[in-house]
């Protein structure tokens, strides 16, 4: 029997990918009226409807007659109004009513359900001075029922609205960027087979593309400001013009980035590469790489985050779970057709985004690059031909532009040191410097960074870049890792670290030696090869 050489991750996407697709996946809005989030701005919405007091009793005049409208609006559409019954999945609903729909543009039903919210109520107050009491608005918190608009439209295909009955009468809005850029595919012409929410083939990928990455802020608040339109909602045309409209912010948005292979055995094949090599993808060095941010994982003010790698499995399908304060990437085996790879934003001030919709682009600038990073970091695991390629390349000796390179010894400990070190820096986008490389190289070789010397960290940079690992940016003090450099590296980094570990095993009371370590690993395994008869 022949048994198949094993496929890195990196070269399961790069052969066996048919279709990539990068698109907001979905998008949960917050719809709130800005003026309205503080008691003082309840209390003007008030005294400009010529109440000198404002009073939670105001409110329920108008809460009555937004139930009213609901009910008119059921009616006069007629459509069904569903209970929704307690830990019953919205979307299963949802699913149903699609099941039998025909594709065209409105309301599929309304639903209700009782949820916590933030509301405002008015409390009494005794001034201390006078002994009389006086109304004050605060903030509560109340169980209250809301409203949810499922439907249909032609342009963003399923979404819903809800309202919340209650002042101030806040309203979450949910949109699938997948669903846009199938209707938009149908509309264009583009033929496509479709993957629940995504695509599992399309016959043109570069229009598909440009249809994903047209879903913008401003097609979303058309959206949503043409249902309003529609929709009962609480506030009059008078309470519109005088400033009392709604606004969009984000609550939650997910980024993905999705890779359909040819056969499911080949994402199967990615799954366990990047499962056994990316265990620890999630310690905060990893974390800062991938995100891009700043990580304190000690001192006064460390980052609010649990550093952890997750690998869930759902019958015999994994997935990869990596945490950032709120935020989260996972990874999984989507349908058994597709890799996707998808950040899910919970909280956009963990980037330092506002969370108002227009900053939709900057969000997803950070979301498709964090996705881009992870896939980066996993798939540069190589294969052993490529294996053999670096420890000829940075290893052995090289003549370049006509001088003589000597090799970084492979049993050495400062190339392991250094080598290590420049993996942490693979991915980083503004680079780094010999300051940033001393306290890393120190720590592996369990020495004082004070104690090495400019001249030392000079010599190593020079030979990395005499090998290719790494390029200086132009005008700065500042290195990359090249793109050939990061496969290299993590190449014999990984090796060294197979060697040392198995080693270990093999014979567990001695301290590990690599200069010795390969020609015993190898005399044991030729010993306990079976041979042939």
């Amino acid at each position: 029997m022949t048994i198949p050489a094993t496929r890195s991750a990196g070269a399961v996407l790069a052969e066996h990918t048919t279709l990539a697709v990068r698109c907001v996946d979905r998008l949960y809005l917050n719809l709130y009226q800005p003026r309205l989030q503080y008691e003082g701005g309840v209390v003007g919405f008030f005294r400009e409807r010529g109440f000198p007091i404002a009073s939670s009793a105001l409110m329920a005049p108008i809460s009555t007659g937004f139930v009213r409208g609901v009910h008119r609006f059921i009616r006069r559409a007629r459509v069904p109004l569903v209970d929704f019954k307690a830990r019953e999945r919205k979307d299963d609903v949802m699913g149903r009513f699609l099941a039998g729909h025909d594709g065209s543009e409105g309301i599929l039903f309304v639903g209700r359900a009782q949820e916590k919210c933030r509301v405002f109520r008015t409390e009494k107050r005794v001034n201390a001075a006078t002994g009389k009491s006086y109304p004050w608005m605060v903030r509560a918190t109340a169980v209250v029922n809301h409203f949810y608009f499922y439907g249909f439209d032609d342009d963003f295909g399923p979404f819903f609205i809800k309202f919340c009955t209650y002042f101030p009468y806040g309203g979450r809005v949910y949109v699938n960027g997948h669903h846009y850029a199938q209707r938009q595919a149908a509309k264009a012409g583009i033929g496509y087979e479709a993957l629940d929410n995504g695509f599992a083939a399309c016959d043109n990928a570069e229009g598909l593309q440009r249809i994903c990455d047209g879903l913008t802020a401003e097609r979303i608040d058309t959206f949503v400001r043409k249902w309003l339109a529609v929709l009962p909602h609480p506030y009059t045309a008078a309470d519109r013009a005088a400033g009392f409209r709604y606004d969009l912010s984000v609550l939650q948005a997910e980024f993905s980035i999705t890779h359909v292979v040819d056969r499911p055995r080949w994402g199967r094949v990615f799954f366990d590469q990047v499962i056994g090599e990316n265990l620890t993808i999630g310690r905060p060095e990893q974390i800062s790489i991938i995100f891009d941010r700043l990580v304190r994982a000690r001192g006064a003010h460390p980052t609010p985050s649990r550093f952890r790698t997750r690998v869930i499995t759902s019958g015999v399908t994994p997935s990869i779970h990596v945490d950032y304060k709120h935020s989260r990437i996972k990874q999984y085996f989507k349908e058994n057709r597709a890799v996707r790879t998808e950040l899910t934003v919970n909280d956009t001030a963990d980037f330092g985004i506002r969370k108002r919709l227009p900053n939709l682009p900057d969000l997803a600038q950070v979301g498709f690059a964090a996705c881009q990073r992870l896939l980066e970091a996993q798939t540069v695991t190589i294969d052993a031909a490529a294996g053999v390629e670096a420890f000829e390349t940075v290893c052995q000796p090289q003549h370049m532009n006509g001088r003589r390179v000597a090799g970084m010894r492979f049993d050495a400990p400062r190339t392991h040191a250094v080598l290590s070190a420049l993996l942490g820096f693979a991915l980083t986008p503004r680079g780094f410097t010999s300051a940033d490389l001393r306290p890393r190289i120190a720590a592996t070789l369990g020495v004082d960074p004070a104690a090495m010397t400019v001249g030392q960290i000079g010599y190593d940079l020079r030979r990395c870049r005499d090998h290719d690992l790494i390029a200086k940016i132009p005008h700065t003090h500042r290195y990359n890792v090249t793109a050939q450099g990061r496969a290299r590296i993590h190449a014999i980094v990984h090796a060294r670290r197979q060697l040392t570990t198995n080693l270990a095993r093999l014979e567990p009371t001695s301290p590990p030696n690599p200069a010795q370590a390969l020609y015993r690993l190898l005399d044991h395994m030729l010993d306990t090869t079976p041979r042939a008869a």
